[in-house]
């Protein structure tokens, strides 16, 4: 088991993997607390932990947490569910026909380097500032590379596949659904959980402006009474989220491909 610790791409035991997780978790806690503790930064810029975990205490005994924390998820959740469904279908007909790869992926490519808090002033002037603009940014945010990851997924199918398909007398619609598709959906969810969690981090970009609530207006309003220590539990709770919902992807990826063998995941 040892021996195959720095071996590339070698197998190590589940216990192990899982061991290694928690340590960096562990060393990350323990500078955490030698630079607080120690007044090596300043409180004012780094609380220690225990005072984090007083402030969040004190933020969940309130309640008012919980409500922010349930509107946020709802947000990322649409606004990524929305991403989906317009990116999962289009990005897999690039990749499967060369004339919409050829039509849509050089504009896709041109807006996905474009910063979606540019966008910001134009979402409130076409949209407002109610949810709709605040979902609009984490659309923007994740749509674009969203399309294109599940474009190259779809082309990474192997062509021997599809060839031995056409031998076999199958049509370009029976190739699609009993070939393309079954083989580039373990990459797809994949790809699903990796930009789910993009669209977190555009959380607090998109609860900047006319938010009234929410963990990333928490934060914002934290900053304005310099209270890093609710900062601190804004992004760790968002952190937590991230976490929770890329574990219950990874819990998807194994029940639906169980034939997959997906090192890591």
């Amino acid at each position: 088991m040892w021996k195959n610790i720095f071996a590339p791409k070698k197998e190590i035991s589940k216990g192990l993997y899982t061991s290694a997780g928690i340590l960096a978790f562990l060393l990350f806690i323990l500078v955490w607390s030698i630079l607080s503790y120690t007044g090596m930064v300043n409180p004012l810029f780094l609380p220690s932990p225990g005072k984090v975990i007083d402030t969040a205490i004190k933020l969940f005994a309130q309640g008012d947490i919980l409500q922010d924390i349930r509107i946020s998820f709802t947000r990322v959740s649409l606004g990524f569910l929305l991403a989906a469904l317009i990116g999962v279908p289009l990005g897999t007909l690039m990749g499967t026909l060369r004339i919409m790869e050829g039509f849509f992926e050089p504009i896709l490519g041109f807006i996905r380097y474009m910063p979606a808090t540019a966008f910001i002033p134009l979402f409130i002037l076409w949209i407002g500032l109610g949810e709709g603009e605040k979902m609009a940014v984490i659309f923007f945010g994740t749509f674009f590379q969203l399309t294109l990851m599940v474009m190259d997924v779809t082309k990474n199918v192997q062509n021997e596949l599809v060839e031995v398909s056409y031998t076999l007398g199958a049509s370009k619609v029976q190739i699609f659904n009993k070939v393309i598709l079954p083989a580039s959906l373990p990459g797809i969810v994949d790809t699903l959980r990796i930009t789910f969690g993009w669209a977190w981090t555009y959380l607090v970009v998109a609860e900047i402006v006319g938010a009234s609530s929410g963990l990333g207006y928490m934060i914002m309003q934290s900053s304005r009474f310099l209270r890093p220590d609710k900062i601190f539990v804004g992004i760790i709770i968002i952190g937590l989220m991230g976490l929770i919902t890329d574990i219950l992807f990874k819990v998807i990826y194994r029940a639906s491909f169980s034939w997959m063998r997906k090192e890591g995941a």
